[in-house]
């Protein structure tokens, strides 16, 4: 999953998204995207929730870039 944040927030959603279950590895990148991050989960709907309801929701978070790989 790719993110953006809003301008000097990147290590403050990181550290966050670090805290998260689910989450298996979260970096700060330079480019079009600020963090990119692995989210693992059992199924579509899990992931969906996490996704949803806790990444999109967070503080500072501006759009997100979700591909799956299968």
């Amino acid at each position: 999953m790719l993110l953006n944040t809003e301008i000097g927030s990147e290590a403050d959603v990181l550290r966050e998204l670090r805290k998260m279950d689910r989450i298996e590895e979260a970096l700060l990148v330079y480019g079009a995207y600020d963090i990119i991050l692995r989210v693992e989960s059992s199924s579509m709907v899990e992931l969906k929730q996490t996704v949803t309801w806790k990444i999109r929701k967070m503080d500072y978070v501006t759009a997100t870039q979700t591909m799956i790989i299968i």
